[in-house]
């Protein structure tokens, strides 16, 4: 099992408290006894590597802690999974009401 928390901010200290509940519900009331303990992955926006460092280093629950980009471009392979404005629209149409 994986915990996955996505932060819009930096990585703060308290970000692990929070995932080491998550992680101890998990295993304590999810988890099979045959599986491993659950992983926990947080992604925020930006992390400052020393904080990360600190606020890790008496965890004792697998904690990884990644960053992640935006951009406002979307690939052209990405492009052609998604449904066009028309078919949205299209779509809308039968689940809104008219006022």
């Amino acid at each position: 099992m994986i915990a996955i928390e996505l932060k819009i901010g930096e990585f703060e200290p308290e970000h692990k408290g929070k995932m080491e509940f998550y992680l101890n519900v998990l295993n304590d009331t999810v988890k099979l006894p045959h599986e491993n303990p659950a992983i926990g992955i947080i992604i925020c926006k930006s992390k400052n590597r020393t904080v990360v460092e600190y606020s890790l280093q008496t965890a004792t629950l697998p904690i990884g802690v990644a960053t992640y980009t935006t951009s406002t471009d979307l690939p052209d392979s990405y492009q052609a999974l998604l449904p066009s404005a028309e078919e949205i629209e299209e779509k809308l149409k039968g689940l809104l009401w008219d006022t």
